[in-house]
């Protein structure tokens, strides 16, 4: 057991929120630490080990150990008709006994655990970790833009119900009511999500570190600003490293997916298509849009002067109109999953129609595809914001007075992007980005320099 514990720097227990858009870049984080030397353990529900499509984790797995807990609802709590408020509370009590007791069993099994690492929606591990003596980090998988926003929100800065037009705050462009998050904007809706995204920061002042999945020259002036208050530390983005700078080996995607995949269709498909020639569609593991709107979308596609390769989950399949698929056979494919990266990374793609959910906004941003912002609630409108007038990497759909963006719209936006003339100012912008977020992270980058200053504190710990 010596031996073992001398064979890496130190043990990171990593915890995400249970699904997949926050899985995935505490993941790929864990993936770069276990690459310089930390032992890592990834902790998840019974629910979400039992519904990884492991055939494609097993890589990543390879390095990282996993260890599931119970959350009180090992089938799955959405089956079971209870609310999102009492899942909530249940992961929180049987979370918080389960992840004290692994830790237990962790130190006496002779590999102690010297930091706890977790997802800022669940802000409850902290206490763990100061019972415990370990550090505690949280992670922030949002932008620091966002954040910023919520902790003015919390601190009673920014107050509720708005009543301004124009929002100020620093470190950050003028804002409308409607670029700012949805539970903001519509003060009311989803208030078990508002509870969530504003408790972030009951504690966060005693945590020992506070990570970000983005990178300093995305957010310069709000990374400076939080910094002031917090030991803040850009580490993104975290996207496999095969889309950045290779130095974890065959490092193509992030290891885990709760839904079962299209890819092999999707790369022969694209593969017959020219450059540039393609737009990608995709909203995301959870974003629901309406029957109308993805009428109005579908046929916006069909419009469309461009190919397309659409994602509709199978729990969204119903919603399309009867007929498309066969009347757009020649011009479009829709499947029900896919590996986004490495549709994004095909040269056939020209733009992503994105919900603008921050893993999709940066794993775009990356590869240097220019987006069209279609955002539908939570974060996804102030990324939209930063999309068009911040980072000038894409164009936003306007939705009418129904709040629905209609197929002409679809159809504008998608050409505003993929003809060469009336696009080239954006995608130049989106390429210059792309520059930006591998510079981020390879030859000693921000990103890379600030992982290395947070292990170096576990082995100082």
């Amino acid at each position: 057991m010596e031996k073992e514990q001398r064979d890496y720097k130190a043990h990171c227990l990593v915890f995400p929120y249970p699904s997949q858009g926050h899985i995935n870049p505490l993941l790929q984080f864990s993936k770069l630490l276990a690459h310089k030397g930390v032992k890592v353990t990834l902790v998840t529900t019974r629910f979400i080990y039992n519904t990884m499509y492991k055939g494609s984790c097993c890589t990543a797995l390879e390095t990282i150990s996993l260890e599931a807990i119970s959350d009180g609802f090992d089938e799955g709590w959405k089956t079971q008709g209870v609310s999102i408020q009492a899942y909530l509370e249940s992961l929180w009590k049987v979370g918080s006994q389960n992840l004290a007791e692994l830790i237990e069993k962790l130190s006496g099994s002779g590999c102690p655990v010297d930091c706890l690492v977790y997802d800022a929606f669940m802000p409850w591990p902290l206490d763990i970790a100061k019972k415990f003596g370990i550090v505690g980090a949280v992670f922030f998988t949002q932008s620091c833009a966002v954040d910023n926003i919520y902790n003015h929100v919390n601190k009673g800065v920014l107050k509720l119900p708005l009543t301004d037009s124009e929002i100020s705050l620093p470190g950050m462009p003028p804002l409308e009511p409607l670029d700012l998050p949805s539970f903001l904007s519509h003060f009311g809706s989803y208030p078990a999500f508002f509870e969530v995204v504003i408790g972030q920061f009951c504690n966060v002042d005693k945590a020992d570190w506070v990570l970000c999945n983005t990178f300093y020259d995305l957010e310069e002036q709000v990374v400076d600003w939080l910094a002031k208050f917090w030991p803040v530390r850009t580490i993104g983005p975290t996207i496999p490293s095969n889309y950045l700078d290779n130095r974890l080996k065959d490092d193509k995607g992030y290891g885990v997916d709760l839904f079962k995949s299209s890819n092999d269709a999707c790369m022969k498909w694209l593969n017959k298509h020219p450059k540039n020639s393609v737009a990608y569609i995709s909203f995301g593991s959870a974003a629901q849009l309406g029957l109308e709107q993805m009428e109005e979308l579908a046929w916006g596609l069909k419009r469309s002067k461009s190919k397309f390769l659409w994602v509709v989950r199978e729990s969204e399949a119903a919603k399309v109109p009867e007929g498309f698929i066969e009347e757009t056979a020649e011009k479009g494919l829709v499947v029900s999953w896919c590996s986004q990266l490495e549709v994004l990374a095909h040269e056939a793609v020209g733009c992503f129609i994105t919900h603008c959910g921050w893993n999709s906004t940066l794993e775009s941003l990356s590869l240097g595809v220019p987006l069209v912002a279609m955002p539908q609630w939570t974060d996804q409108s102030t990324n939209a914001k930063y999309i068009k007038d911040v980072w000038e990497i894409g164009v936003k759909a306007q939705p009418d007075e129904k709040g629905i963006v209609r197929r002409e719209e679809v159809e504008h936006c998608i050409n505003e992007i993929m003809e060469r003339d009336k696009g080239k100012e954006i995608q130049k912008n989106a390429m210059k980005w792309k520059d930006l977020a591998r510079k981020a992270v390879v030859d000693g980058g921000s990103s890379n320099r600030n992982i290395d200053e947070f292990i170096e504190t576990l082995v100082k710990h």
